[in-house]
């Protein structure tokens, strides 16, 4: 079992927390804070609410949290350190000064500054070799990047390892090749700030007008383009030289005031702070954070479909979590119900009841049909080739409620493999709870012609075997039946 060590627990150091935990790393913290596991404690029941459902596969089982008092004792077998205390470099510093004689040297250590530069954090370390900045978004838990800074005292097999190990829990590390105040996205939206102090002040905009202006246009084509695939696109079929001859000349146009920046006196933040109090002020904390983590899911997961921007990332964290998630046909035990679904249930399945909605019961049954197809050979080379199941009819019996980040399993029983027809008993459990069951009836049918015909004899082979294993199974409860009328 892998082990992080977190020093800090605010939002970002629970964040880091939850993200390591819930793939499946043990995370001991060190915080002063008295509240602190109180604090990281609300973290994760967000996060495990969120995270597992942007995977389609499940997540390793959940690492164990433990919280120490001693900063040297939570170092102890960490292979990763991940420092969040707040932003003052001679804290930074002292911090570094205890861990690094108490910590594995070869453990990384990494900073989630947001300003200073890795090496300011080096300097006058016992082995600055070991420290770079590791700077992630919030919630860190939901968003992939991490910009990752090392210096020319960072090895480069050091800063290979880095990438590899936050890579493996699901970020996007991106490697900053040359050390900036801010490193490279803060630049951005420090920049974005500054222009918005100004419009509020000059009374341009309120606070949510600006907030419409980038949620509502700009903001979403960023978060799957980012800016300048953006400007590519927008210089049409002459691409980006176009667009820089066309809107080239507005650099010159007092369009900002980028590094003039108006002074923080008490009337504006007065202002600043009412016009967000008006805005937002209807939802507690705790809310805006699950409406912001609702529409992070949704979002990332539609890019995810598309296989662009963060989905893609999600794509690539499934991928390595895939290979032993569910069994083969070799690796089953063929005397039950195999395994063919296994995951949590995501934040966009839910419906208007706070439930799992009827359609995802569907959605869920499809995959676990899909999965038992490939167990028996019917996979994408096997479709390619030109045969097929189509589903001629599906029964679907809710007997139970599920709701968001719950993990749940679907068990398939074969009630009929042979010839041209699968008969396929679905059953869906959240633990020990049984939740649904889906009975499919499909035929095998040529893609040429469109019309059921035999499956390969390998298929046919391997149905037997599922048959064999299976037949002393009893005859599940609720298969063939009608639509049941309540008492």
């Amino acid at each position: 079992m892998k082990t992080a060590a977190i020093i800090g627990g605010g939002v970002i150091g629970g964040g880091w927390a939850a993200r390591f935990l819930l793939n499946g790393w043990d995370v001991r913290v060190f915080d002063p804070d008295p509240e602190a596991q109180r604090k990281i404690g609300e973290v994760l029941d967000n996060a495990r609410r969120s995270l597992p459902g942007l995977s389609d596969v499940p997540l390793p089982p959940e690492g164990a949290l433990t919280f120490h008092d001693d900063m040297a004792d939570a170092v102890q077998g960490a292979i990763w350190i991940q420092e969040s205390v707040p932003e003052r470099l001679d804290l930074k510093l002292k911090v570094y000064k205890g861990l690094q004689a108490a910590c594995d040297p070869q453990a990384i250590i990494g900073s989630s500054t947001s300003g200073f530069k890795p090496s300011e954090l080096q300097d006058g370390a016992l082995c600055p070799e070991q420290i770079v900045v590791t700077h992630p978004f919030n919630p860190v838990y939901l968003l992939p990047l991490i910009e990752l800074v090392p210096t020319e005292a960072n090895p480069p097999e050091l800063v290979e390892r880095a990438k590899e190990m936050l890579s493996s829990v699901g970020f996007f590390p991106l490697h900053v090749r040359k050390e900036i105040d801010a490193h490279i996205a803060d630049r951005f939206l420090e920049a974005v700030w500054r222009e918005a102090l100004w419009l509020v002040k000059d009374g341009i905009a309120t606070t949510e007008e600006i907030d419409e202006a980038i949620r509502m246009g700009f903001g979403i084509r960023w978060a799957q383009m980012g800016l300048f695939e953006t400007y590519r696109v927008a210089g049409g079929e002459a691409g980006m030289q176009h667009f820089m001859a066309q809107f080239g000349p507005a650099l010159q146009w007092p369009w900002t005031k980028l590094m003039d920046v108006p002074e923080f006196t008490d009337e504006l933040v007065a202002m600043i702070a009412d016009q967000s109090d008006a805005q937002s002020g209807m939802h507690s904390i705790r809310e805006l954070e699950r409406i912001r983590d609702n529409n992070l899911v949704g979002m990332m997961r539609a890019l995810k479909a598309q296989d662009y921007g963060a989905g893609a990332v999600l794509n690539r964290h499934d991928a390595r979590l895939k290979p032993g998630a569910l069994p083969t046909l070799d690796g089953a035990d063929l005397c039950q119900p195999i395994l063919t679904l296994s995951r949590a249930v995501p934040l966009d399945w839910t419906d208007y009841n706070g439930h799992m909605t009827e359609s995802r019961y569907l959605d869920a049954f499809a995959s676990s049909t899909d999965r038992f197809m490939e167990i028996i050979g019917c996979d994408a080379d096997y479709i390619a080739s030109g045969g097929s199941y189509f589903t001629a009819e599906t029964h679907i019996r809710h007997l139970d409620e599920t709701h968001a980040g719950s993990k749940i399993e679907v068990q398939t029983q074969l009630l009929l493999g042979q010839g041209k027809k699968l008969h396929l008993f679905h059953s869906m459990y959240e633990g020990d709870k049984l939740l649904a069951t889906g009975e499919s009836f499909l035929l095998h049918v040529s893609l040429e012609t469109r019309r059921p015909c035999a499956p390969s004899a390998q298929i046919e082979a391997a149905m037997a075997r599922i048959a064999q294993g299976q037949a002393g199974l009893p005859y599940p409860e609720g298969a063939g039946s009608a639509i049941r009328k309540p008492a």
